[in-house]
């Protein structure tokens, strides 16, 4: 059994802490490797490596960093299928599905690498006799992300990229269920000539995220989790005086009116449900049917979702594969058993899904559950499974109703013909990101993102223009030259002249 080490000035770090856990594959439900778990030592290693980084990195031009960038951009664009592997071997996640978070997250990459123009202040002449007053951008220093399981490659790449070309230095702690693509990926970047300390990896749990969030040399932390993980954070990194950006759950909601097209609804939902076995924080987790749409809709999302080819993810035609773990099986199942219980109708069972061959897997069918209503608990908790619940109402300002009384606020979309209708969704809802007909509205890496409520604590979304914020800090400068007339001591108050 191999052991996934700690990545510390562009090298394989060896654990000294003497602590472990087993990385699985989901599809065969065997160990496939050992991840060290550091201790708080280890990550006072990583952080002063990133520390000792940071001077010289901050004071490297910009236009350098760009090049690195650049080559950075190159070597993942050609090499993005190891890290895609690496994912499904891991997560579970069909190679396809990988192929896809690799891509995302290079379009991160890409945007990084308009650094120069992103970086650009603002510049006032004259705004008081001879005197110029001008405003620049500069790093925080060393910066930490901490990211889910379900988007092993994709959510770092969201960050470090980001906080890297804005001279900052990082350390991630990346999920120990599936922590090999983040080390591809930081193998990559030293391959394109980042220096050693700039980008540093510990794996651990919660000793190494807490002594992220005290570390008195870390200035920022970004989290991508559940929703009770993401407040903790941001209470606790806030307590010890660091910049918070904290992203939690999610109960998406997908709206559907009784003049949309049932056969793009049925597809969306489906695709959006059930995808990477609903283990995304914008997958669709609830329909919100109104009038007579769900007797129209639902036998469409039967009929696609009983021809899913479920199987490993780097089986040719899956098009779903296992969950991540044996542990989160058994707890999507139980919500299906309290969702039955409390009365809602199960339309499709995938509990106890059994794939030849694979029996040992993670394996979970696509499941729907109608009848669903808003104090049943498959709807009030993030389930984070290929289970869809259907709620039916009568009115479209009861569904309006029903999404902005959810505690989340993370992603949302509305299937209609109806343009009024859209455009009353999009500017009534309270949700961060809205689908027009697009299920899973997950913005371009010229935008940001970030959903509201309880799906996210502090005052920046990620990536885009949030990052850039979020990773750098203002300065106002006030520049005067004396000319050669010099007027003299004056007490009073600065103000133009």
């Amino acid at each position: 059994m191999t052991t996934i080490d700690h990545w510390i000035d562009n090298r394989r770090r060896p654990s000294t802490s003497g602590r472990t856990t087993p990385v699985f594959n989901p599809a065969t439900g065997s160990a496939s490797a050992d991840v060290a778990l550091a201790s708080n030592e280890e990550v006072d290693t990583a952080v002063a490596a990133a520390k000792a980084a940071f001077p010289d990195w901050r004071d490297t031009p910009v236009v350098r960093r760009q090049r690195i960038l650049f080559a950075y951009r190159e070597i993942l664009a050609s090499r993005g299928s190891e890290i895609a592997a690496a994912i499904t071997a891991q997560h579970g996640k069909t190679l396809d599905d990988a192929e896809g978070e690799v891509q995302r997250g290079l379009e991160v990459v890409e945007f990084a690498c308009g650094i120069p123009e992103l970086l650009k202040g603002d510049y006032s002449e004259q705004v008081s006799t001879g005197v110029d007053t001008y405003s620049i951008r500069q790093p925080l220093g060393v910066v930490a992300g901490i990211t889910p399981f379900n988007f092993p490659a994709m959510v770092p790449m969201w960050m470090f990229p980001m906080a890297i070309a804005c001279g900052n230095t990082f350390v991630l702690k990346p999920s120990e269920k599936d922590p090999g693509p983040s080390m591809l990926a930081a193998e990559m970047f030293a391959a394109a000539g980042l220096p050693a300390g700039v980008l540093n990896i510990v794996h651990g749990d919660k000793v190494a995220v807490d002594r992220i969030l005290e570390h008195p040399d870390v200035k920022a932390v970004s989290f991508v989790g559940s929703t009770p993980i993401a407040r903790y954070v941001h209470e606790a990194g806030s307590r010890h005086g660091k910049r918070t950006q904290a992203l939690g759950g999610a109960k998406n909601h997908m709206v559907v009116l009784p003049d949309a097209d049932m056969d793009l609804a049925a597809d969306s939902a489906v695709n959006a449900g059930y995808g990477s076995a609903g283990e995304r924080c914008m997958a669709i987790s609830v329909v919100v049917t109104v009038g007579e749409a769900a007797d129209r809709l639902i036998p469409k999302i039967v009929e696609r979702a009983r021809e899913l080819r479920i199987g490993p993810g780097d089986a040719p035609g899956s098009e779903m594969g296992p969950l991540v773990t044996a542990e989160h099986r058994d707890r999507v199942a139980g919500y299906v058993d309290a969702g039955e219980n409390e009365g809602a109708r199960v339309v499709l069972d995938g509990r106890g899904l059994v794939v030849d061959g694979h029996e040992g897997g993670f394996f979970f069918g696509a499941t729907l559950l109608d009848d669903v209503t808003t104090d049943m608990v498959v709807y009030r908790d993030e389930i984070f499974g290929p289970v869809l619940s259907i709620v039916r109402v009568d009115h479209y300002e009861d569904a309006i109703r029903l999404v902005n009384e959810n505690p989340w606020g993370n992603g949302t979309a509305v299937f209609t013909n109806d343009g009024g209708a859209a455009r009353k969704f999009q500017n009534e809802i309270q949700v961060g990101m809205v689908g027009i007909n697009v299920p899973i509205p997950v913005p371009l890496s010229f935008y940001s993102f970030g959903g509201w409520k309880d799906s996210i604590f502090g005052d920046h979304a990620i990536y885009g223009p949030d990052g850039i914020r979020f990773y750098t800090k203002t300065k106002t400068v006030i520049s005067r030259w004396p000319d050669p007339i010099h007027r003299g001591v004056d007490l009073g108050f600065p103000v133009s002249r």
